[in-house]
């Protein structure tokens, strides 16, 4: 009898739960009326949009007006892209639509916004050619090489190198070539900039290899102490002209030479800048400052990172407020994995952050993409690109949980090769679920881009959705100072000040 029960008590649930299973997929499938079909359908957009980045804010009646006129010319410039699709600037090319960017209006009126910090950005290709152009007219430049050379010309500072085969002054080559014909050559071997990129650049491999010699060719010019100077203080100018106020940039260890070819100690270096990041702040009161994260190659051993270990720990020791985190970089396929210096990299001291390049690939399972499994487990604080992401979803998860913020590099990540399409650009799912994520620019001079608005503009039009307004920008920059590596009593400052540009900002607007 007791078995009888039980059996007529188990088919009874099944048949509960089947009747319940019906009931629920027949309310699923069921057909609305129009009416309810049009009530459902803005109640289900509404109910994505409040996911959105920025959709916790709420606007201030100046805020408002602004974010009309923004969205106005939001809106003009996806019409004119949705009406002739080639011609709509995120879908092309950023070199060859570079023009066209900077006579959009919305372009325009972004370059005049408060945009915070930059959180992503290598100093030596920050500050525009024009910086490094004008260091070529400075006394004692030798040149080695032609400009037609594979890898460009060779540059020193020296008072004498005649009696050296093949080096001769820039002044002499310069006024032989014509000044014109000379300051062209070189600004366009400072740049990826050409006609056409699309077959100009075949494969990541060949781009980044013009990318590195851009680098390499750079160095020489930069790393003279009175450009280095020079070159640092324009570069903090033209980021506050940009309405940037704040910057985490990323640098090797610091190896800048006098004329006599001797180096200068690194603290030496580390030293001038934070002079003269507080002399440049007290002349722009609403400057907020700079921070460092030093960073090495990932192609050497571990006794090379062990080198920069012990140099990074000794610089973060004596300049803890401005040395204040680490990383790897390079060209991540190529380049080692974080699992190959894992073991290494867990003896760092612990008040040194990490701030991983990862995930800046197109791979999937590949080492590469795999990089962001290490990044977390090692603790970074922030990813950079991370733009093989949301192939995880279980990484996406921990992002989240762990608020880890993306550090999105859009006109980077196209111009590298890993996105023809901004549209497709994986940073539209960060932005569509209120990720913690930042926009920043990477490298903007190798591609003569502002140090952060040509970037907004791209994240705005091209990867944001088109209901995306005011509010994303704000949240983005309010970002960079809720993700940066200040302290806790320095962001609460930072923030206020920061809304303070932005408030007077809405008002001039």
């Amino acid at each position: 009898l007791l078995l009888i029960t039980f059996v007529l008590f188990i088919v009874k649930i099944c048949e509960s739960r089947s009747i319940e299973t019906t009931d629920s997929s027949s309310v699923v499938n069921e057909r609305p009326n129009f009416e309810q079909y049009q009530q459902q359908r803005a109640e289900f957009i509404e109910k994505e949009e409040k996911r959105f980045l920025g959709a916790d804010l709420s606007l201030s009646d100046d805020e408002k007006i602004v974010n009309e006129h923004l969205m106005k010319l939001k809106q003009a410039d996806l019409d004119r892209g949705f009406n002739d699709s080639y011609n709509f600037i995120p879908a092309r090319n950023f070199l060859e639509m570079l023009e066209q960017t900077e006579s959009s209006q919305l372009f325009q009126f972004i370059r005049r916004l408060p945009k915070g910090g930059i959180m992503h950005a290598h100093l030596t290709a920050l500050g525009s050619n024009e910086l490094i152009l004008n260091a070529t007219y400075l006394k004692h430049l030798w040149q080695k090489g032609d400009f037609d050379e594979e890898t460009g010309p060779k540059f020193k500072f020296a008072r004498d190198l005649s009696t050296e085969k093949g080096w001769k002054p820039v002044a002499e080559i310069r006024n032989k070539m014509t000044v014109e014909v000379y300051d062209l050559k070189l600004n366009d071997l400072l740049s990826l900039n050409v006609p056409d990129p699309v077959n100009a650049y075949k494969s990541i491999d060949s781009i980044w290899k013009r990318f590195e010699n851009i680098f390499t060719m750079k160095k020489p010019l930069v790393s003279y102490e009175p450009v280095w100077r020079q070159y640092y203080l324009a570069t903090l100018q033209q980021l506050y002209d940009d309405k940037v106020n704040y910057l985490e940039f990323r640098s090797g260890f610091p190896k800048i030479h006098t004329l006599k070819n001797n180096l200068l100690p690194a603290t030496k270096i580390i030293q001038a800048m934070i002079d003269d990041t507080e002399a440049f702040k007290k002349t722009h009161p609403d400057f907020l400052g700079v921070k460092m994260i030093y960073t090495t190659h990932r192609f050497g051993d571990n006794a090379s990172l062990a080198w920069h270990m012990e140099n990074v720990a000794s610089l973060h020791k004596k300049f803890p407020n401005f040395v204040v985190g680490f990383d790897l970089v390079g060209q991540e396929d190529p380049g080692k994995s974080l699992l190959v210096y894992a073991q290494k990299l867990l003896e760092f001291p612990k008040s040194i952050n990490f701030f991983f390049h990862a995930g800046e690939t197109n791979w999937f399972g590949m080492k590469t993409d795999f990089n962001l499994v290490d990044a977390v487990l090692l603790g970074t604080k922030r990813v950079g690109h991370g733009f093989a992401l949301i192939k995880h979803p279980s990484l996406l998860e921990e992002f989240k949980r762990r608020r880890i913020c993306v550090e999105l590099n859009p006109i980077s990540n196209q111009v590298l090769k890993l996105v023809e399409d901004y549209r497709n650009h994986p940073g539209a799912v960060l932005f569509s679920d209120n990720y913690p994520v930042v926009v920043s620019s990477d490298d903007p001079a190798m591609w003569r881009a502002t140090p952060l608005s040509h970037d907004f503009y791209i994240a705005f039009l091209g990867i944001a959705s088109a209901h995306h307004d005011l509010r994303l920008i704000k949240q983005l920059a309010l970002n960079s100072i809720e993700y940066s590596a200040m302290n806790p009593e320095e962001k609460d400052v930072a923030r206020e000040k920061w809304l303070a540009i932005w408030n007077n900002a809405m008002k001039e607007l």
